[in-house]
């Protein structure tokens, strides 16, 4: 994938044709990837950029908050530093404009594009339970069956919730345990009663299994999809 720089409406050459250049190959790398149902890391590349034009189209301003934890706290103050100059300059800032007024529908038109295809990914997701849920869900398993096969990818997960004055937010980490290949004495139950054996601080491990009706690269969309899904099902279940 082409990567498009944190800093690329400010560094470097100022001219229109130039940065339009830059973005073409960029949203073009972005739309092979979604060609091929690569999902991550690119959409989250592109949402950043686009939140970050939105920033500097409605208030001439870069925000530290909307960029990916790449780029530090130091770096993030020389860039603001060099766009401040810039802002100060109307010559270079009209271009700039001109360049943001180009780019804003492109991003648009992608970030739609990786919109539907998560909803299409997500939407052909089963997931279920595995034998009795616990009282207590925020760790346990998460078995993931990719199409086609007959493995499922076995993950230990955690999920850890932060809570402001306003909302209530949920994350979750996942490790990788093992691939196991499933059969008719290797059933999802069986498996996860395999892993309450070794694992006695869980008994009885809250364990869902995420089955893809379509096929999907594992990394790229179908494991960071699932997580998501499985945070949103445990949401439900603890409401």
């Amino acid at each position: 994938m082409q990567k498009l720089p944190i800093n690329w409406l400010t560094e470097g050459i100022i001219d229109f044709e130039y940065k339009k250049y830059l973005l073409l190959a960029y949203l073009q790398s972005v739309k092979s990837e979604f060609g091929q149902q690569r999902l991550y890391p690119v959409f989250s590349d592109l949402i950043m950029h686009y939140r970050n034009l939105l920033q500097v189209k409605e208030h001439k301003k870069l925000v530290y908050e909307s960029f990916p934890q790449r780029i530090t706290r130091a770096d993030f103050e020389k860039l603001e530093l060099v766009y401040e100059k810039i802002v100060a300059d109307d010559e270079t800032m009209q271009q700039i404009e001109e360049i943001i007024q180009f780019a804003a529908p492109l991003f648009v038109n992608a970030v739609d594009e990786g919109k539907e295809l998560y909803n299409f990914i997500e939407k052909h997701l089963e997931i279920n339970p595995v034998g009795i849920t616990p009282m207590y869900f925020n760790e346990g398993y998460l078995f993931l069956d990719a199409f086609p096969g007959k493995e499922t990818q076995v993950y230990a997960y955690r999920i850890t919730v932060f809570e402001n004055t306003y909302e209530k937010y949920r994350g979750i980490n996942t490790q990788h345990v093992r691939t196991v290949r499933r059969g008719l004495a290797q059933t999802h139950e069986n498996l996860k009663i395999q892993l309450a054996k070794e694992n006695r601080e869980l008994p009885n491990p809250a364990t869902f299994v995420v089955v893809a009706k379509v096929p999907c690269p594992l990394e790229n969309a179908l494991l960071p999809i699932a997580k998501r899904s499985l945070v949103k099902y445990v949401a439900q279940l603890a409401a």
